[in-house]
């Protein structure tokens, strides 16, 4: 990929961070197959590169028929994500992570979607988990019958320090941040600025692990992975 190409992907993925809304009710027709071929295509780039075993499951309606599912207001959703992979200490970061980027290609694609955490039943003949292996969470996606609303926000200053002012792009990683998605929109997420070297971490609570890898993904999207270094 050229370097026009890339400021083209991420000014693509911007809007769609911008955009994209949870939505948890569904319309009643199957996915494009060409959507599908674009989010397997996807899935296995994120499985190579991260080191997971993310699987889309598509036409299976058992998981979101209970009544738990049902309690959390989800109906009509027939496919997901499930986001697996080796049980380690980064995992939960890492699922947060390369599932908001399936996430916002979905939304290109034209599909909603939702973070699901408890609210499914797991249909163990689905999917597959090997040995040594974990189901995180899971993204229901489809057609939405709305689009979602915007979540609610904390100010920049509540989720990020620096010695004196905040640099433009790390202000525009931290905006890109609050943008993501969270468990009960939590946003438990802190990031620190020591010149260019950034550094980011959970707070406590649930889910928070996942939460700060959706973060992460999104303040490399505003922020721009050449202007900082990860501590």
């Amino acid at each position: 990929m050229n370097h026009q190409e890339e400021i083209s992907r991420l000014a693509e993925e911007m809007e769609a961070m911008k955009e994209r809304h949870s939505v948890r009710q569904y319309e009643d027709r199957p996915l494009d197959q060409n959507a599908v071929a674009a989010l397997q295509e996807e899935i296995s780039a994120c499985n190579k590169e991260g080191g997971l075993h993310i699987q889309l499951v598509t036409n299976e309606p058992k998981a979101f028929d209970g009544f738990m599912a049902h309690y959390g207001k989800f109906s009509g959703v027939k496919n997901y994500i499930a986001m697996i992979g080796k049980k380690r200490p980064d995992l939960e970061e890492k699922c947060g992570y390369y599932g908001e980027r399936l996430v916002l290609k979905a939304q290109q694609l034209g599909l909603n979607t939702c973070w699901v955490a408890m609210t499914y039943s797991k249909i163990k003949t689905a999917f597959t988990v090997a040995d040594g292996e974990k189901l995180c969470i899971v993204i229901s996606l489809g057609y939405g019958k709305t689009n979602g609303v915007p979540h609610k926000s904390k100010s920049a200053d509540a989720v990020a320090k620096a010695d004196g002012a905040f640099p433009a792009w790390f202000k525009a990683g931290v905006e890109a941040a609050l943008l993501a998605p969270t468990a009960m929109n939590q946003q438990k997420f802190l990031f620190t600025l020591d010149g260019n070297r950034v550094s980011a971490k959970a707070g406590f609570g649930f889910y928070t692990k996942i939460d700060l890898g959706i973060a992460r993904y999104h303040f490399e999207i505003g922020a721009g992975k050449e202007n900082f270094k990860w501590d």
